[in-house]
């Protein structure tokens, strides 16, 4: 036996019992003893043939291979060496390397054809059988391979050579007379030919290579200027995929259908068909979903295509299995195409439908055996119902069928009655490459009708669950359900004429996006902004236990309570609910703790699912509110920015689940839910999404309580259809005399809010610096000259006097105070709920809320904030400070945070002082977001640049301010009371433009289709309140959504996975929704990847292993420190902060002017623009895009 490379590697079965063979190092197997699998076949021989070698790749040599092990055939397989981990090699009792590793390219190894021969003479083998593709069709290795004295299992060579060429096999259909497409004589290599032919018979036509099909080589011309283009395209293509580059030209049918037939012949001139297969769904030329037999094919056709089928291949004495292929028109009208000596890719059906193992009697053929010794004749095959067979693939049909790569992380197929699948490479862990056909499986289905058979195709094709490479499945399922193919009348370019097939309802691929982020927050830790260490408690929270206030007995809280004061509003309307509130007797309360409170305290991070776990009980205990305050302000865009969560989601979630108690929003007048001005429109398209989605109640304000825009919010609630709560900011102490926010003020922007027609007055202190003496000097005035007027105050309690205050508000007349719940009140949050309905208790204005079950649901809220301890602001206790610095509670914690994060947090105490000549140098603004944060901006600025207030004034023309300061001085953010400040104004903004009047005028409409149509194409669809989001937010919904693209749907991810990492052995539930819930267990972490900086995570999930690849982030980390910009170089540009490079707008060797912008730098919330100081050319940019700095940081230098 000779020693060649392609007898090197080898492998054997493994085997329980019996003697194993010895691999010896020229590769073959020497048994002493048969193997268990040998003896059990020599017990059911039938052929004094003994080895079988397949010479392909992928699902066909194992197909092959069952056949032939129940045939008592040992079996080889050939692979190349990228193939290297192809299951067929370990289905195959041996299995050799074509040549040796580099010697042949992918494909190039299986059509190696002597190399192959070689290594069948090496092993015994007696037969060789092709599959399909590759040699399959190869006259000269069929002859090879028979001279070598080797078994063909296929056409003769001869036949192979007459058949094969599409044009002789249209000679031989014509002197058979069997109707033919119009095309050329011959073969056509010149242009010229092809023109000719066109010339005489018109468009539209189709090139085809003359050797090979599969699509390869194949164009339809519709019109003269694209001939020559698709001739030289198709011959190209012809002669990379066949070596032979020559093609012919037929006239091209519209819609036809595509019929073959399948065909059996022996060596003694018998012929018989197996019935006819429609394979009309294809793309570009290559089959999709077969069935088998044709539906509604007229009886007559269907009979004189089977006789001309079997007529052809009697007229060449055609041997063993091969496929006559005909079109059919719209008229019934039948054409000849071709014969293709060879299996076929769908030969399954036809072996369901009849019964026959079509591969048995290729092999028996071969062997010698007649068709009448293996019970084929014609009058016995019969079919039986219908089957069809799918092809998955490895492609992404929105990307064009684009082929993926890349590794399975999880394979599980479909299976049970009537469904046989037919795998290549389908399986956990393996490996697909860009180099071979993108099959993963065959999906065959049998049933007893059609539309039996297309739904149970449909049900197996939702059983498949593949991650890690896109597949065709959800193309297949769109295909599938459209009303044409339901009908049964597909057409061969169906797909490629039905555009909305390719609307496609994907697999949610949710469990293994979820130990996707898992995985991540194992190994780099919570990417949470904002998060510092871990939470102090992990536990399970206890759920509280409310009573009935009349019996004692424990409420049943398994439905949301029905009873409550929105039923005012949704039976009787906006204006009702207004003159009931005023009709009530005592002071209601709205809790804040599912907005303000948390943002105040807790930097607005808890998520949707803490919210939805204590609801129920909510709507019970709270049944009495005035309203929750749960959705809008700074909780809209961070839901998106920080907890990748849908802010409406949250919404319609909340709504169900509390169907009874007002929800109350924070709508920013003009500027939505957004930080500066949108155009008009956004205003009332949001508005108008969100009393859909569930919201009640608008708190309208303009955080420089500008009237004008204060009226774009107003009105865009009442066309919604909203109670309209127009509010007034309170700003400073009101009982200072040195103040400009004096009870004149107030009265005279009241005066203005009630004659927009507002149903309700809203008092908003968000600094917490309403005392209780100017609380009831306000309220009452309002009061007395409102008297039908609801009144509804929120406070803060940073200076610890929010209780005395909302006690004196309540005692002067307002219908309604905020309150949170205990553990999560005082200092920057609102007053406790407790405090204050002990204050009111017994009272006139006594809230009638049960005390006990109040402090039931505040048991829930202490242990739930000790989970959010990571966000946690460090304060201990109340700052009647805040008189003097007027931070907005808010805001207070934000800036701790964004302090902390730009390195100041050790200059605290300085930044509070900042705080207040920032202010000052403003103006003294009414301080609501979004201004409160152009007055931390600017404090911060000053901080890190070791500014005066002075120096900031002086040096305005020369500073870098951060964007929103600049956006206050254009004007975008309304018209401050008393006017900007000069002319540190003007400095500042330089020559950037000045706006005298609300900035929504300056604003084009938002184009709602666009931005539709944007998202569609974008995100494959989108809802009205992504639309509104988008509006509000566009890059960080863009980000937002990308985000849960890659790690799904996080909302259902209990709070405690979501911010620490798992521990390994760790099990714990995730529910994705009702009646579905992952078992989940972290097994390990792998190491590192030296080469890719990556790790494997394992996971158990639901007892099944899974593992994700993740990123290393800290493999990653470049441990150098940036140059700093020497201040006494002019040319030398630094960072103005800390923070994050997101946008570089200048190249090295690039002119710019003074004032130009060079990058943009964002920390947190805070975006700032890094200008030119002097105009000249860049050299030694130094950051790009995503890059960290440290204040003074270098960023570039500018050569005068």
């Amino acid at each position: 036996m000779s020693d060649t490379p392609a007898t090197k590697q080898v492998e054997t079965p493994a085997t329980n019992g019996g003697d194993y063979g010895t691999i010896h190092e020229d590769g073959d197997t020497h048994s002493t003893k048969n193997t268990v699998h040998q003896r059990l076949r020599a017990n059911s021989s039938i052929m004094q043939l003994k080895k079988i070698l397949v010479a392909n790749r992928g699902e066909i040599p194992i197909r092959i291979f069952r056949t032939a092990h129940e045939l008592s055939l040992q079996t080889v397989a050939v692979f190349s060496y990228e193939d290297r981990l192809s299951m067929h090699r370990q289905k195959a009792d041996e299995a050799y390397l074509i040549g040796k590793r580099g010697q042949y390219r992918p494909v190039e190894a299986y059509l190696a054809g002597e190399e192959i021969i070689k290594i069948a003479l090496a092993h015994d083998v007696q037969l060789v059988h092709p599959g399909y593709g590759f040699l399959s069709e190869n006259y000269e290795f069929a002859k090879k391979v028979e001279a070598a004295g080797l078994i063909w299992v296929g056409p003769d060579p001869e036949t192979i050579n007459a058949l094969g060429d599409k044009v002789s096999a249209r000679k031989l259909a014509k002197k058979c007379e069997v109707p033919c497409v119009p095309g050329t004589e011959g073969p056509v290599e010149r242009f010229e030919d092809v023109k000719g032919f066109t010339d005489e018979y018109g468009f539209p036509v189709i090139i085809k290579a003359a050797f090979g099909g599969g699509g390869r080589g194949m164009r339809v011309v519709w019109k003269q200027e694209e001939l020559k283009d698709a001739f030289e395209r198709a011959t190209s293509e012809a002669k990379s995929a066949f070596g032979n580059g020559t093609v012919f030209v037929e006239r091209f049918l519209y819609r036809p259908k595509h019929i073959e037939v399948q065909l059996l012949g022996d060596n003694h001139g018998n012929v018989v068909h197996l019935y006819e297969r429609d394979c009309s769904v294809q793309r570009r030329h290559q089959k999709v979903v077969e069935l088998a037999p044709a539906k509604d094919l007229p009886q007559q056709t269907r009979d004189n295509i089977l006789n001309d089928a079997v007529k052809l291949a009697k007229s060449v004495n055609y041997r063993n299995a091969g496929t006559a292929e005909f079109l059919v028109d719209q008229e019934g009208r039948y054409y000849f195409i071709e014969i293709n000596p060879r299996i076929q890719v769908e030969h399954t059906i036809t072996e369901e439908i009849t019964g026959i193992d079509i591969v048995a009697a290729q092999i028996q053929i071969a062997a010698g055996a007649s068709l009448q010794q293996l019970g084929l004749t014609q009058d016995r095959i019969s079919t039986r119902g219908f089957a069809f067979q799918c092809r998955i693939t490895t492609e992404d049909p929105s990307e064009g069928f684009k082929p993926d790569t890349g590794k399975i992380e999880v394979y599980r197929s479909a299976g049970g009655n009537g469904v046989r699948l037919d795998g290549g490479n389908g399986f956990a862990g393996a490996i697909i490459t860009p180099h071979y056909d993108s099959m993963l499986v065959k999906c065959s289905c049998h049933g007893s009708t059609y539309e039996i058979v297309r739904r149970k195709m449909l049900r197996a094709l939702v059983e498949f669950r593949i991650r890690g490479v896109k597949t065709n499945i959800p193309f297949l399922a769109s295909l599938l359900t459209h009303p044409t193919f339901i009908d049964g009348n597909c057409w061969t370019t169906f797909i490629d004429d039905t555009p909305e097939l390719f609307s496609l309802i994907g697999s949610q691929n949710r469990a293994q996006k979820l130990l996707a982020y898992l995985g991540d927050l194992a190994v780099n830790g919570s990417q949470i902004k904002g998060q510092i260490g871990d939470s102090k408690f992990k536990g399970d929270v206890l759920m509280p236990t409310l009573t009935d206030p009349s019996t004692g007995k424990e409420l049943d809280i398994s439905q949301p309570c029905k009873t409550g004061w929105r039923n005012v509003i949704t039976e009787q309307g906006p204006e009702a609910f207004a003159k009931a509130v005023r009709k009530n007797k005592g002071c209601l309360i709205m809790d804040t703790t599912w907005r303000d409170a948390h943002q105040s305290l807790l930097a607005t991070r808890v998520r949707t699912v803490d919210l939805c776990n204590i609801a129920k009980e909510t709507s019970h205990a709270l049944s009495n509110a005035w309203a929750l305050e749960c959705w809008g302000g700074a909780t809209f865009d961070v839901a998106m920015r920080f907890l990748y969560e849908d802010p409406w989601d949250r919404l319609r979630k909340m709504r169900k689940l509390v169907p009874n108690i007002p929800f109350q929003m924070l709508l920013r007048g003009a500027n939505g839910v957004a930080y500066s001005s949108l155009p008009d429109n956004a205003i009332y398209h949001f508005c108008d999404q969100a009393k859909k989605n569930g919201m009640d109640i608008f708190r309208v304000f303009d955080a420089l309580n500008d009237v004008e825009q204060l009226e774009v919010g107003i009105k865009a609630v009442l066309k919604a259809g909203g109670i309209c709560e127009g509010t007034v900011c309170y700003s400073g102490d009101m009982l200072n005399p040195k103040k400009k926010y004096n009870l004149e003020y107030y009265m005279g922007v009241v005066d203005k809010i009630v004659g927009m027609g507002a149903h309700v007055l809203g008092l908003k202190d968000m600094a917490g610096v309403l005392k209780p003496k100017a609380a009831r000097l306000l309220v009452g005035t309002i009061r007395e000259k409102y008297p039908e007027l609801p009144i509804h105050v929120h406070t803060h309690d940073s200076a610890g006097t929010g209780v005395a205050s909302m006690v004196a508000c309540a005692e002067a007349g307002a219908d309604a105070v905020d309150a949170a719940t205990d553990s999560l009140s005082g200092m920057t949050s609102q007053p406790s709920i407790g405090a204050i309905l002990a204050s009111l208790e017994g009272s006139e204005h006594d809230p009638n809320l049960d005390h006990h079950n109040v402090r039931q649901l505040d048991q829930y809220w202490a242990q739930v904030r000790q989970i959010y301890s990571p966000f946690e602001a460090g304060l201990t206790g109340p700052d009647p400070e805040v008189y003097e610095h007027e931070i907005p509670g808010g805001q207070l914690t934000n800036l701790i945070f964004q302090a902390s994060q730009q390195g100041l947090g050790a200059q605290w105490a300085q930044t509070k002082k900042a705080y207040e000549q920032a202010n000052d140098l403003l103006g003294d603004i009414v301080k609501v977001t979004p201004t409160s944060k152009v007055v931390g901006d600017l404090a911060q600025f000053m901080v890190s640049n070791n500014l005066t207030y002075q120096e900031t004034i002086d040096k305005a023309d020369q500073l870098d301010f951060p964007s929103s300061v600049l956006e206050f001085f254009e004007g975008l953010m309304g018209q401050p009371y008393g006017g900007f400040p000069e002319p540190l104004r003007s400095k500042a903004l330089r020559d950037r433009r000045k706006m005298d009047k609300r900035p929504g005028l300056y604003l084009d409409p938002l184009n709602f289709d666009a931005i539709r149509k944007k998202l569609k194409e974008q995100f494959g669809g989108c809802s009205e309140t992504d639309v509104a989001s988008y509006a509000m937010y566009p890059k960080v919904f863009e980000d937002y959504k990308n985000f849960t693209q890659k790690y799904g749907d996080l909302s259902v991810l209990p709070t405690k996975y979501f911010l620490n990492r798992p521990e390994v052995g760790q099990e714990f539930s995730v529910e994705l929704e009702r009646g579905k819930v992952l078992i989940l267990k972290m097994l390990a972490i792998g190491p590192l990847s030296e080469q890719t900086g990556q790790r494997e995570v394992f996971y158990e999930m639901n007892g099944e292993v899974r593992q994700v690849t993740v990123d290393d982030n800290k493999a990653a980390i470049e441990n150098k420190s940036r140059v700093k910009a020497d201040a006494s170089d002019g040319s030398q540009v630094g960072s103005p902060m800390s923070g994050v490079v997101v946008e570089v707008r200048v190249k090295d060797g690039g002119e710019v002017s003074k004032g130009d912008p060079i990058a943009v730098l964002s920390a947190m919330k805070m975006e700032m623009v890094i200008s030119a100081p002097h105009s000249g050319k860049i050299g030694s940019l130094s950051v790009k895009e995503g890059d960290s700095v440290d204040s003074q940081d270098l960023v570039c230098k500018i050569v005068k």
